[in-house]
């Protein structure tokens, strides 16, 4: 694979796009993909200029729109330039066999940093206040992961258990879906799933909810499960097609989940603080103890 270096515009609408290319149809995916390698120049053109130069017809802009949560053309267009404006940029390099390792090094790092400040920048503010309130509440608070997603729950439950609430992370889909079931009205699920499409993942979200649990969903905005949620924390974080690389959307995840974790610590106050020095405590006596000079 040929190492290459490209400048892109980075922006939460933009990865969003990137994120849904999958799930749009082949005439929408033309618009979508035009939009990716030329959104300034979208942002002058009416639907009739866009769907030409897409090579689509104009009820297809319309629907690819409308794929993407908006009301319209307008909307997505008006959406489009506010979150170009407040993008940043990042440089895009794919490894390559014959890279060195420096520069194996710098490539994943900056790929990593630049996604996590995108997903930053973009995080709803009210939406993580209200999944806070949630988890500050819950009677117990479960995490849902499969696959890449199973490590993010599990670091999920290793933090939260630490504020004595029972809490519980699977992974497995079968036992996720029979734990679902005994769920009720107080708890709370945290499902993580980097395209929010997977149908096991779905379909144990629906049990929770059902059996009276709120859901909490860490994913892709506008997804299914985004759509099932409560409160969804949106991850707009496009895999690369870059083979050597892992999967840049878990470590996303990961610092959504420590959000949460210190907000829901601040949130629940002084009470907290003493069983988590207590635990602090325990683990600093475990610890072979450093040898002054």
């Amino acid at each position: 694979m040929k190492a290459s270096r490209q400048k892109l515009r980075s922006s939460a609408l933009l990865s969003r796009i990137r994120a849904s290319l999958a799930a749009l149809r082949k005439s929408e995916r033309a618009v979508a993909e035009f939009v990716l390698a030329h959104p300034d120049q979208v942002l002058q053109l009416p639907i009739a200029d866009l769907a030409t130069r897409a090579g689509v017809s104009q009820p297809t802009v319309a629907r690819f729109a409308g794929a993407l949560g908006f009301s319209g053309y307008r909307e997505f267009k008006l959406r489009l330039a506010q979150s170009l404006a407040s993008g940043v940029p990042f440089i895009h390099q794919d490894v390559g066999p014959d890279d060195k390792l420096e520069r194996v090094s710098a490539k994943v790092f900056d790929r990593t940093i630049g996604s996590l400040l995108d997903v930053r920048n973009h995080l709803d503010s009210g939406e993580l206040a209200r999944a806070v309130a949630m988890l500050t509440r819950a009677r117990r608070i479960d995490f849902y992961g499969i696959g890449n997603s199973g490590i993010v729950a599990l670091d999920g439950q290793h933090k939260f258990f630490r504020y004595g609430v029972p809490t519980a992370s699977y992974l497995d889909p079968h036992a996720m879906a029979v734990a679902a079931t005994v769920l009720g009205r107080g708890d709370v699920v945290v499902a993580i799933s980097a395209t929010g499409r997977t149908t096991d993942m779905l379909a144990t979200a629906a049990i929770a909810i059902d059996s009276g649990a709120q859901l909490i969903a860490i994913t892709a905005s506008g997804s299914p499960l985004a759509r099932l949620a409560s409160v969804s924390l949106a991850a707009d974080v496009p895999e690369d097609p870059d083979v050597y690389t892992p999967m840049i959307s878990r470590i996303a995840h990961l610092a959504i989940v420590d959000v949460l974790a210190v907000a829901v610590a601040l949130a629940m106050g002084p009470p907290l603080l003493s069983r988590l020095e207590r635990g602090k405590q325990i683990l600093r006596e475990k610890r072979v103890q450093s040898s002054e000079s």
